[in-house]
């Protein structure tokens, strides 16, 4: 497994493209609709040119909405990636912070939020440095993921079918053995790879992780017939990778919807003494069935009740 940061550093530096197609909510889906209510409303009870702190901002996305909702809002956000998409206009980012560590003074914002990045740190001392910024009367608004949502659920989809093809298949480590045998003069792509795509969707579905990378090793092969293996092995290298690097962010999140479970941490950790800590409702994907992510906050309670409430 690659380091803690460096499978999201890879995941940002190749994904700067518009942010609304960034991220673990797609642009137009139900998520992100239900996401993008919950922080326009949470936005409307600030106070007049807060200063807000948006941990593990990631794309800055939730900046984006906050600052849609409210010009005057003060938007800084953090990110432990050293690369990242870069911040919407009026906004500050800081790359290479960890949550533990926040790199601000006492009392210094006058909300904290974070969306799908809280529950990736060490959770008891990011409330405590949460906590620690925030000034007296301050608000906390947190949207995590869920054990038992549907992102979780699509990717550990996802991690079954990457390691069928860069496990069970081997498919990287066939094709870099053929590349050797064309120093040979044997310049032929295997069975193998070249049957696997279709392998791939029949097993586990059209447009899969399977299919994908299958597809993506028998091409790099086929159209680098004749161009130098060494580079055609560089492609093949990236491919495996990527798909690494991916699982290890679904490992990752894996941990993130444990820590999910337990709200001790936000409990314990002294928060101002605005409100008691709330939590939504459940509310239902419509096409999974599943939960959607719970927002909780402290200083909004009665909004923070029915922020994500939806039909189903």
């Amino acid at each position: 497994m690659s380091p803690p940061n460096a499978a999201w550093n890879e995941f940002w530096a190749n994904n700067q493209g518009p942010n609304d197609q960034l991220g673990c909510l797609p642009a137009g889906s139900l998520l992100t609709d239900a996401a993008q209510h919950a922080w326009d409303g949470f936005a409307k009870g600030l106070p007049k040119s807060a200063r807000v702190l948006d941990l593990a901002t990631g794309d800055g996305r939730v900046m984006r909405w906050l600052q849609a909702t409210r010009r005057d809002l003060k938007l800084t956000g953090v990110d432990m990636a050293d690369r990242l998409p870069e911040a919407p206009r009026g906004t500050k980012l800081k790359a290479g912070v960890r949550m533990e560590a926040l790199p601000f003074p006492h009392a210094r914002f006058d909300a904290v939020t974070s969306q799908f990045g809280f529950e990736y740190g060490k959770t008891a001392a990011v409330a405590k440095e949460a906590a620690r910024v925030l000034r007296t009367g301050g608000a906390l608004a947190i949207l995590t993921h869920r054990k038992d949502g549907p992102i979780l659920a699509h990717n550990l989809r996802r991690r079954k079918h990457i390691r069928w093809a860069i496990g069970q298949k081997d498919l990287p480590d066939i094709a870099k053995r053929s590349l050797r045998l064309r120093q040979s003069g044997i310049s032929v792509v295997p069975k193998q790879i070249l049957q696997a795509p279709e392998e791939g969707a029949r097993i586990h579905g059209p447009q899969s992780a399977a299919w994908e990378i299958a597809e993506a090793i028998k091409r790099s092969l086929v159209l680098g017939m004749h161009d130098h293996p060494a580079n055609v092995a560089r492609l093949i290298d990236t491919i495996a990778m990527r798909a690494q690097n991916e699982l290890d962010r679904i490992t990752s999140l894996e941990f993130a919807c444990e820590n999910t479970a337990d709200e001790k941490p936000l409990r314990g950790a002294s928060l101002p003494p605005v409100s008691k800590l709330c939590r939504t409702f459940p509310c239902m994907c419509r096409e999974s069935s599943r939960p959607l992510p719970i927002f909780v906050s402290t200083g909004c309670a009665s909004y923070a009740r029915s922020s994500l409430t939806c039909s189903s």
